[in-house]
């Protein structure tokens, strides 16, 4: 059964937080999707949507957006200096968007896609980025063109090997395909246990299957192309404790949950942090180790 509502978060004020959280932690939403339209300017191209792609994340498209880390900017300058060329850079399950705004400032054009419409129509627009809704395995993009192609924490949700051999299609000689994963992120010894527990125990059931690649750090993949090892990379935020909860509440397991049990998981978890945490608009150091594969099509 889908549920008509999900859980939002509410912007710190007064003293009172932790009660405030809770007389105001819930709202309804309308799910059919009044939503202000887009400037004209903002062009979506709508490519192909396979009938096995999995939506995970449709219904929760303006919380990824608000709530989703930001990439390095140590990253994006990385893959540029190993990119042989700078012209077309293509970010494949791009989300909102994040990678794709990081790479406009290094390459002369950016398309990025995703196959939820959602997702795209709330991707920030910004010159020099092209937003269509298509799949990983069908873009339509032309054969050789591209010098880059970036997947930032979406790899898991393709079918991977028909990705691969459109990687192989599109890509320049010399090409460069970049992947990247992240798993759990780290606070404090305390909080980093109660998150783990929430993750695994919790949540466990409700995770879908592809989520198991994630932890293993995508190590039962076989990739394509010629290895380059890349130096180590994080991503670090200062979060107070409700962009932390909003970060959470955009995982593909807390959708599941609720549409099982009709019950936010994510009270609870706000209440265990809490202790912890203090003031709850206090902000903390949060990282996530980035398991990065970089291939090169060497011919």
């Amino acid at each position: 059964m889908t549920m008509s509502w999900h859980s939002t978060l509410n912007a710190y004020s007064g003293r009172d937080c932790n009660d405030k959280w809770n007389r105001r932690y819930r709202r309804r939403i309308n799910r059919s999707g009044n939503r202000p339209a887009r400037p004209e300017s903002h062009k979506i191209t709508v490519i192909y949507v396979s009938l096995d792609f999995k939506d995970h994340f449709s219904g929760n498209s303006e919380n990824y957006k608000k709530y989703r880390p930001e990439y390095p900017a140590e990253l994006f300058s990385y893959l540029t200096s190993i990119a042989s060329e700078h012209e077309i850079a293509w970010d494949c399950g791009t989300g909102s968007g994040q990678t794709a705004k990081g790479l406009v400032r290094f390459f002369k054009s950016v398309v990025a896609s995703d196959p939820s419409r959602s997702q795209i129509e709330n991707a920030e627009e910004i010159k020099g980025i092209k937003y269509f809704v298509a799949t990983a395995e069908s873009s339509t993009l032309e054969n050789g063109t591209i010098d880059l192609i970036t997947v930032s924490q979406a790899l898991h949700w393709f079918q991977i090997d028909s990705f691969f051999h459109e990687a192989e299609r599109v890509l320049k000689p010399n090409g460069i395909l970049a992947i990247w994963s992240y798993n759990l992120l780290s606070v404090t010894p305390d909080i980093d246990q109660i998150i783990s527990h929430f993750y695994s125990k919790i949540l466990g059931r409700y995770w879908p299957q592809e989520r198991k690649l994630v932890e293993s750090g995508y190590r039962e993949i076989s990739f394509p192309f010629l290895e380059v090892t890349p130096p180590y990379f994080e991503m670090r935020a200062e979060w107070n404790l409700f962009e932390l909860i909003g970060y959470i509440s955009t995982w593909s397991a807390v959708k599941e949950f609720q549409s099982a049990t009709m019950v936010s998981p994510l009270d609870r978890l706000y209440e265990e942090i809490y202790p912890y945490w203090g003031e709850p608009s206090r902000k903390m150091a949060i990282n996530w180790p980035l398991t990065l594969k970089i291939r090169k099509k060497v011919r």
